[in-house]
Order: structure tokens, then sequence, then C-alpha cells
């Protein structure tokens, strides 16, 4: 067995539960015969075998994988398959270090090149197949790349006398270069439908690090939060049909065409009942947020755009995210009608400064399948004992692969994983990131008296 498959559960699972979205591409078989953009693996820095691929991918154990090698400061990661809901884990997460190099020119040196480093990480949880998620570990870092050169000059006013003028902030043209990116990676995909297999959909949860600030992007319901000893502060929103109501009953409203026959952006306090036709009933239209009184109708028997409660709600009884990438070919289950247009890529961007961390402040970035099982207090205690336990070399990896651990329980039977309280555990595919952020602090602190020699001199 690999050293890296830790806290394998040997037993059995049966039975495959399926995703619930349907294609209903007319294309389907021409889209079938093309081949898929890249390659189905686990992330490149596992650096797992064709065999070890085909182990993580065990229903029946579970194996918690993490890097063989060490990343960024020794950030750790872990993941682990779903307990039988795919074939493949469709979780997909990556990092990349880049640069942003100005020339500068002072009398007595002459040119000189100056760098900007920044890290960037990424979880990407796939969903009606492993494509879109794929597409976004592959593509996003490098749009995102392009973004920011093409802001880099204006940037670089943090480490000028221009900053003073407060003109162009560079938090607002970061944050922009990711909302920028997040769009062109959704287009990227809606133009390969006619190249290669259809991709499906995917969140997207993006943490980078530039400068003295640490930005975070999140479209979907992967969370990032930041631990420091018991405590916990949030990083990012869910974007689900339960928090975005408001936002889809409104496009529904003012777009009708978009609901087809079966569907109304009108609300109702219980679902209404043909007996109930002529009677009195409550509802409120979208650009409400109290609740009124009508007659009941033949049009309000129609089904409201979102249906259920939180966890379970869903755009047109179909998906259950709102933001994220793909889904361009998807239907709703009901009448067939196209749900892209109340879906969306743009993130959330929170920024969060970085001069004051501490040793034991760390980022958790995880996708929903740690976080249905998983609270931010819990994963601040975990995390706050792996770092009080273990040296800086262990103490994330530890940390990453107890928080799986955490949200995966143990195999009690042949069906069921149960946490440790006996409650059910996740059976999704979870994927986790603890990065420390003491180390992009000094980073940060080197690079200013590196320029402040430059300058100097």
């Amino acid at each position: 067995m690999f050293s890296r498959f830790k806290s394998a559960v040997i037993g059995a699972v049966s039975g495959l539960e399926t995703n619930g979205i349907s294609t209903g591409d007319s294309h389907s078989h021409l889209k079938q015969t093309l081949a898929p953009k890249f390659s189905y693996g686990r992330p490149a820095f596992l650096n797992l075998s064709e065999d070890e691929v085909q182990m993580s991918a065990d229903h029946k154990l579970r194996p918690i994988i993490h890097p063989s090698m060490p990343l960024p400061h020794f950030a750790g990661y872990a993941e682990c398959v779903n307990a039988g809901k795919s074939k493949w884990n469709e979780d997909q997460a990556v990092y990349r270090q880049g640069v942003l190099t100005r020339v500068e020119y002072n009398e007595k040196q002459g040119v000189q090149k100056f760098s900007i480093p920044y890290t960037y990480y990424g979880i990407f949880d796939g969903h009606a197949g492993v494509g879109a998620a794929l597409c976004a570990a592959n593509q996003l870092h490098h749009i995102l790349h392009e973004k920011l050169v093409d802001a880099q000059d204006d940037i670089w006013i943090d480490f000028s006398e221009k900053r003073r003028l407060k003109t162009k902030p560079s938090d607002l043209l970061i944050t922009g270069a990711l909302e920028a990116a997040f769009k062109e990676m959704d287009q990227v995909i809606a133009e390969d439908r006619t190249k290669y297999q259809a991709a499906g959909g995917c969140t997207a949860l993006v943490a980078l690090f530039i400068l003295d600030k640490l930005f975070v992007a999140n479209a979907g319901d992967s969370r990032a939060i930041i631990c420091n000893e018991n405590k916990f502060s949030q990083m990012s929103m869910d974007f689900t049909p339960e928090n975005e109501r408001d936002r889809i009953r409104r496009l529904a409203a003012e777009q009708p065409n978009l609901l087809g026959q079966e569907f109304t952006s009108k609300e109702y306090l219980r679902p209404p009942k043909s007996t109930e036709l002529g009677k009195t009933i409550m509802y409120r239209d979208a650009h409400m947020r109290g609740w009124a009184y009508k007659t009941l109708q033949v049009d309000d028997l129609k089904v409201s755009v979102i249906t259920g409660q939180g966890k379970r709600s869903r755009v047109m009884g179909t998906i259950g995210v709102t933001r994220g990438f793909g889904d361009h070919d998807l239907l709703s289950v009901y009448q067939r009608s196209p749900i892209k247009p109340f879906l969306s890529s743009h993130p959330e961007v929170q920024v969060h400064k970085i001069t004051s961390a501490t040793e034991k402040e760390v980022l958790v970035m995880g996708t929903d399948g740690l976080w249905d099982v998983v609270c931010g207090t819990k994963a601040a205690e975990v995390v706050a004992k792996s770092i009080n336990t273990f040296m800086e070399k262990e103490r994330y990896v530890s940390a990453a692969t107890c928080l799986v651990g955490s949200a995966r329980g143990s195999l009690v039977n042949e069906h069921n994983w149960q946490l440790k309280d006996g409650k059910p555990s996740s059976a999704d595919d979870i994927s986790v990131f603890v990065i420390p952020l003491l180390p992009y602090k000094l980073e940060y602190e080197k690079l200013l008296k590196k320029y402040a020699e430059l300058v100097e001199n």
C-alpha cells in the first residue's frame, strides 16, 4: 500500500447515487465522439501514477491522499473520493507561483528589473462530469496571469510615490483581474463545447497571495475561512439557490421567457393545489420582501423557479449551486428549459490584509464535501490541534488530512459512513487546502526591503 494513502477503511459501498443533472443536449451523440480537452487525473502536485489514480477512486476504501512533495511554505492538502456518488473524484485542485516584473531605472545603476511574486491556489468542485473542473484547474491561472500583467504598471503604485495620490488602488485592480478572469474562463468553456466533450460544470474557489493582501474569489458553494487558534472568520459566502433566491426570482420576473410553461417567479408560503382554485392564498412577487394575499388562479399552479429549502434548494428543480463555470447545456429536468441564464460565473472577492498575520493563522479552503458536516468552529479546533502538535513541515498536511478524515468519517457497514457521534458523514468528494499566512507576510516584508535598497542605490 502506498504510504500517501492514509486512513483507508476496508469495506464495501454498493449502489451509485445519480447527480440529478441532465444536459439533454440534442448533439450528445456528436459530443461523445469528441476527445476531452484534458485527460482525467488527480491534481498534478500529487504526482500520482495511473495505478494510484485508480486507487484514489476506490469507493470502498475512500483513501485520504496528500502530496508526497511539500507545497509552498509546507501548505497542506488532502482529498478523498465520494462514497459512490460518481465514478471519479470530480474535485480538482491546483497551485501556481508567478511573478509580475517591472523595469526600474536609476542614475547610479541604470536599468534594474524588479519582480512582485504571487501565489495562487484553486479548488474546483465538478458536477455532471469532470470536464469543467479540469478546464478550470488547467487554464484559469493562465488567464488570471494575463489580467494581472495588464494591470501591473498600476499595481506598482504600492511601491512608488504615486501611492500618496491614491489613484487606481491596487486592491481594486487585483479584484478586477479576478472578476475578469472568472468571466473569461466561463466563456472559454462555452466556446469549447463544439470542439471537445461536454464539460458539465464546476464551482470555483481561488486564493491569491500578492503584496500585503490575500484575495479570495468564490463562485459556488465551496468555502474559505481563516483560522487563528480556536477561532475562525469567514472569507467567502456559499452561493446556493437558497441565498440567491432574490437575484434569481428578480431575473425570472424581468425575463419570464426564461421560465417556459412550468415555472413562475412568484413564491408561495406553501405549494398551491388545484383544489384551492378561487380561494385566497399567501404569496409574494419577486420585488417583495413581505407577503400578500391573492385569489388562486390557474397560472398560480406553476412551480416556483426556486424549489426546496436549505441544502435541498434547486434552480428549476435541477441544480443546487448558482455560481461557477460551465453548465451551458444544462436543461431543467421538468421541461428541458436552459438553466444557464440563471447561473453566474461572477465571483465574490474578499480581501484580507496579512501584515498582522501570526504563526497560528491559516487559510482553510474546502469543497462542500467538507463543510456539509464540519462547521467553522470544528475546523478551527482541528487546525489548532495540528499546529500545536506537529513541527512546521508536518502541521499543515496533518491539519488537511484530519479535516478530510473528520468529514469522511468511518465505514460502519456495507453502505454507511458515519461520524464519531453516529451522524451521517459526507458522501461527497472532499478536497482541502490548509495554507499558513505568516510566510506571505514575511515574503512581503522582504520585498519592501529589497525595493527600498533598489531605490536608495
